[in-house]
């Protein structure tokens, strides 16, 4: 064991809104994730809808659920832009707001927001550090480092920029921030200097060989673990894996260019080095039928829920042995969000 777990054996649920459309109304999702008890919402972007104002659609509407973004990319906006945020929903929504922030990768960060995504370790280091001393308004920000230099002093500066001080006061001075992350180097950085971490599917069962030896000699005492988990549930367990594999065969075969596709190197090591590498060789020839076809069955149950409500059931127990504190689901059904509640309850 790479580490002593303290969530192992327990599991708490949240819900994955997505982006604008991908699933049930907003406000309506919400809001029965919180008369069930979930946790939390979380909202997604890319080059779509953004997170933050769903988000805030959704925490208008409720009064408990916990809020998060998953993620706010961090290419599109400023640290102190950020923190801004932050700061904003925290108050609106009386402390329920979790900021979950990623890099994003190259094709978005390069080709959609025009940033530059190299050397994204070292530039995630200094924007969660930007974030966190702007929310915790001990005096005006300063901070001088490779990527963000805060007041700017580049050759083209006015000179007139000065050291400024949040102005409005948060709910909390240390908001919960989750990083999305994947290679092993990103994930420990998770562990080091966030509350939480986001990942878009994980192993329950191999967890521990795939993700454990990034977070050895990490703070996990109240470390959030999170991914995100799609439940299809239906008595034909074939129907249910093939509403999954299509995103399966997107994210393995056609999220990012060939040796630079994290969620490929992720299946990889997951043990399906072969799979990825035909999928993606079908996905990147146009071959997207065939790419979703290669997605072995295997693979689908490593990382999702899919089945009667019995198997649904019986597989929940891997990922409550897992370390695992924290499932968000991914549907666009009601009467599945109502049965993991009763399932996890």
């Amino acid at each position: 064991m790479a580490q002593d777990w303290p969530g192992s054996g327990q599991l708490r649920l949240a819900l994955d809104l997505g982006q604008l459309g991908s699933g049930l109304p907003v406000v309506e999702a919400a809001q029965l994730a919180e008369s069930l008890g979930y946790h939390s919402v979380w909202t997604a972007e890319a080059y779509g809808s953004d997170a933050i104002a769903p988000l805030a659609w959704a925490g208008a509407g409720t009064s408990r659920i916990g809020l998060g973004t998953a993620v706010m990319q961090m290419p599109a906006r400023t640290p102190a832009m950020t923190a801004m945020t932050a700061a904003s929903m925290d108050l609106l929504s009386a402390g329920r707001f979790h900021l979950g922030l990623g890099v994003s990768g190259p094709q978005v960060a390069e080709g959609w927001h025009g940033q530059a995504y190299g050397r994204p370790l070292e530039r995630t280091h200094e924007y969660v550090s930007v974030v966190r001393a702007a929310l915790r308004r001990e005096g005006p920000l300063e901070h001088h480092g490779s990527h963000y230099d805060i007041p700017y002093g580049g050759a083209d500066a006015t000179g007139l920029g000065k050291p400024l001080k949040l102005i409005v006061r948060p709910e909390r001075s240390s908001v919960p921030i989750y990083l999305a992350a994947i290679g092993p180097r990103n994930v420990r950085l998770a562990g080091e200097i966030a509350d939480g971490w986001l990942v878009p599917w994980c192993s329950p069962a191999r967890f521990e060989a795939v993700f454990g030896p990034s977070f050895e000699g990490c703070d996990v005492t109240s470390f959030d673990l999170a991914p995100f988990v799609r439940v299809v549930v239906g008595d034909d367990i074939d129907a249910c894996r093939a509403e999954v594999k299509p995103a399966l065969a997107l994210y393995v075969g056609g999220m990012g260019a060939r040796g630079a596709n994290f969620y490929n190197d992720l299946a990889v090591r997951l043990g399906f080095g072969e799979a990825a590498a035909r999928i993606q060789d079908l996905y990147l020839a146009g071959d997207r039928n065939g790419a979703i076809a290669a997605v072995p069955d295997a693979l689908v149950d490593e990382v999702a829920l899919c089945g009667p409500p019995g198997r649904v059931r019986d597989r929940l127990e891997v990922w409550r042995a897992s370390p695992i504190t924290t499932l968000v689901v991914t549907t666009d059904r009601r009467d599945t969000i109502e049965l993991l509640a009763g399932l996890v309850a």
